[in-house]
């Protein structure tokens, strides 16, 4: 291959780059992005870069040497492809020929389809989202969060240590419900509650309404599904993402939830187009033949790793990656092993409590498929080899 064109220029992007060349390929690598920014990292964006005035400078990822050399075009997006012809047509109009492909173009937020209220909305997936947001942060602020996911609850815990006044409206009975079950959805309620987060549970936004005469300090309302008014200065949307898959639109491919792969993360067979991070829907040996979106932290690295080998040829290993993430809220740090969606039907303490420390286990068919814990730093190493001999006992 003489040249292998990256579009995507987040954590899967860079990633994807770097393994390339540490698996051998030495011709042509351009890296497209949306962005202006070169590769930085985003779990922050809802934590210090909302605390504090946040550069781009430190949240950014270290360039290696390897990757002196890459192509970045930024700020450029590719708005359609033919992979038939294997070329990219740009934003600007420009075409840009390939002879490999990595898909990396990640996700974007999801928004209310609602009206109304747009110079107060809010969401937060780039570095300039959140550093919007942050201009609008300061005490005693109203601030309502749409959804109660793990951004929805870090931006909440941060605003509230700014001093605002935070409101969460979720549709679900529990933050947090849909990946962590109820039990441990309702301890972090309560953590939030006694550091004076108010949780409106069980109810969507039906409309953004604003007073009339409008002015610069007119009253703001969300309105909710039950009828309540919420008033509001900043509205946070964090209710969810969407992969970013449209530039691949016209191509015969299944977009239907990210970018279908298989075991290898080829792109429906084609050896020449690969796709990593959270955009790939891959199956995972470790628990089933299921193809599925995985949206942490670990993923970038891993599918990068694997996706260069598969896209040059070299081989590698079966590819079981164990997903992992963390969640900073307050003090508290949550650290995830595996895969507890899957197993939410059966979830177990397995030590401490769940008012301090403690680990959660999620078991499927009886089998313990992904364990969260609160704090108990000390435990970690354990638990993951818990989660990683089990599979090696499996095969």
């Amino acid at each position: 291959m003489r040249r292998i064109v990256v579009v995507g220029a987040s954590m899967g992007g860079l990633r994807a780059a770097e393994q390339l060349r540490a698996a051998g390929f030495a011709g042509e690598l351009v890296v497209v992005g949306d962005e202006p920014h070169r590769p930085y990292n985003r779990p922050p964006l809802s934590k210090e870069v909302l605390a504090s005035e946040v550069t781009h400078a430190a949240v950014a990822f270290r360039m290696r040497s390897s990757v002196a050399d890459v192509d970045w075009r930024l700020g450029m997006p590719v708005v359609s492809s033919d992979l038939a012809a294997r070329t990219l047509t740009l934003l600007d109009g420009s075409s840009l020929a390939y002879d490999g492909l990595v898909v990396a173009t990640g996700l974007r937020p999801r928004r209310l389809p609602q009206p109304g209220l747009e110079d107060r909305r809010h969401v937060v997936r780039t570095l300039d989202d959140a550093t919007r947001l942050r201009a609008s942060l300061a005490p005693g602020v109203r601030v309502v969060v749409i959804g109660a996911g793990f951004v929805g609850c870090e931006v909440a815990a941060t605003a509230r240590r700014l001093g605002a006044e935070v409101t969460v409206v979720c549709a679900a009975p529990e933050p947090l419900m849909s990946p962590l079950g109820p039990d441990l959805g309702a301890e972090l309620r309560r953590r939030h509650e006694a550091e004076g987060v108010r949780f409106l549970l069980g109810r969507t936004v039906t409309a953004f309404a604003a007073s009339t005469p409008p002015g610069p300090h007119r009253a703001a309302d969300v309105v909710l599904s039950d009828g309540t008014a919420v008033a509001a200065d900043v509205i946070i949307e964090a209710v969810g993402s969407t992969p970013c898959v449209s530039w691949l639109d016209g191509n015969g491919l299944d977009l239907s939830d990210g970018v279908l792969c298989d075991a290898e993360l080829r792109v429906e067979g084609r050896p020449d187009v690969v796709a990593v991070g959270d955009v790939a829907r891959f199956p995972n040996p470790r628990y089933d033949g299921v193809c599925r979106r995985v949206e942490h932290w670990s993923i970038p690295t891993d599918t990068a790793r694997k996706a260069a080998r598969t896209l040059l040829g070299v081989e590698s290993p079966p590819f079981a990656p164990l997903p992992s993430f963390w969640s900073d809220q307050y003090d508290l740090r949550i650290q995830s092993f595996g895969a507890p969606a899957l197993g939410c039907d059966d979830i177990r303490v397995l030590e401490g409590d769940l008012t301090s420390e403690c680990a959660v286990g999620y078991h499927r068919d009886g089998e313990l498929v992904g364990v969260v814990l609160l704090g108990l730093a000390s435990a970690i190493p354990r638990y993951r080899k818990l989660l990683m001999d089990a599979f090696a006992a499996a095969v």
